[in-house]
Order: structure tokens, then C-alpha cells, then sequence
């Protein structure tokens, strides 16, 4: 018996072959071809974006169509919505940022933009304590995504009480059952 067999006389299993020279200049044309790509798409839009799109003449004025994509974002930057915006984009992306389980028990409400504090209801005490432990996290996670800055504060809600009902036995402006005895 030799050394390159095993016990059971059938032939060790080879190990893949390493990708060699031709193979990574392979891989790294295609790479850079895509990359390319996506360069010469984006500057395409741009210079169409600065020629202004659509002309209905022989030159360009403020009458000629637009793109729906540039009309949108001029109006955004002229009435400075971009962090509105973004944080709005963030609130229907929730589960694919947070996951989905923190989704199924964690609703963003509202965004305060000048104290850039974001509002989180939570569906249990349980899940509550749970967002907080991890806010320091979201927090860097959600400026991340929407640049430095634009959140500072998590701010975590637990369940809301049942609405107040009023009814026969109930004094009106009274907080509670407590305060009927006394």
C-alpha cells in the first residue's frame, strides 16, 4: 500500500486548483468592465440632466420638459426636503434595515427633523427594553445610510394603553379609577 491511498485503497481527493494568472485577469477585466458600466450610465444621466433633458427647440429654455426623476429631485433641493425624504425612504424600508423580526414588533411613528430624533412604538415592554439595548447600534446603522448626523436620538415608545373610554359611571375629566374613591 502507498501513502498517497487511504485505508480503503481508493484515492485520496484531489484539492481544487488555485485560479491561475489567465483566470484572475479574467475576473478583474470583468469587474472593471462593469464597473465601467455603471460609470458611463450614471454619467449619461447627469449630462442629460445638465443639458435639461427634453428640448422642444433649437435651444434650451425654462419651457422644455423634464424627467420626471429631475423634476422631483429639483423640487426636493429647492424646498430642502432631502432629509425628509430620506428618512422617509427609511421608515418603508424598516424590516430590511432593523430585520425582521424587530420589524414585526417595532414601528417607526414619526421623524423630528430639527431635533433629528426618531420616534420607535414598540408592541411590548419586552421588545421596548430590547430597542433600546440596541439604539446605539440603529443609530449608527440609520446614519450610515442616510449620512452623518441626520439621526442623534432613538427614541423608544412601549405600548399604548387602551383608549379611554367614558361611559354612565365615569365623571368627567377623571384619570382614572383611582382618583373616583376619594
Amino acid at each position: 500500500m502507498t501513502t498517497d491511498q487511504p485505508a480503503g485503497g481508493e484515492p485520496a481527493p484531489k484539492k481544487a486548483a488555485e485560479p491561475s494568472g489567465v483566470d484572475l485577469a479574467r475576473v478583474a477585466l470583468r469587474a472593471a468592465k462593469e464597473q465601467a458600466r455603471a460609470r458611463g450610465d450614471a454619467a449619461q444621466q447627469k449630462k442629460q440632466a445638465r443639458r435639461g433633458g427634453l428640448r422642444s427647440g433649437a435651444r434650451a429654455d425654462g419651457r422644455d420638459p423634464m424627467a420626471l426623476g429631475a423634476a422631483i429631485n429639483r423640487l426636493l433641493n429647492e424646498r430642502g426636503w432631502e432629509t425628509p425624504a430620506a428618512v422617509g425612504g427609511v421608515m418603508g424600508r424598516w424590516p430590511q434595515i432593523v430585520g425582521e423580526d424587530l420589524a414585526n414588533h417595532c414601528v417607526p411613528e414619526k421623524y423630528d427633523e430639527d431635533e433629528r430624533v426618531l420616534v420607535v412604538r414598540c408592541d411590548s415592554t419586552a421588545w421596548a427594553t430590547n430597542l433600546r439595548l440596541l439604539a446605539p447600534q440603529l443609530v449608527a446603522r440609520l446614519n450610515e445610510d442616510l449620512g452623518h448626523g441626520t439621526v442623534k436620538l432613538l427614541k423608544v415608545n412601549g405600548p399604548a394603553g387602551p383608549p379611554r373610554r367614558y361611559g354612565p359611571l365615569r365623571a368627567p375629566g377623571s384619570t382614572g379609577p383611582g382618583d373616583t374613591y376619594g
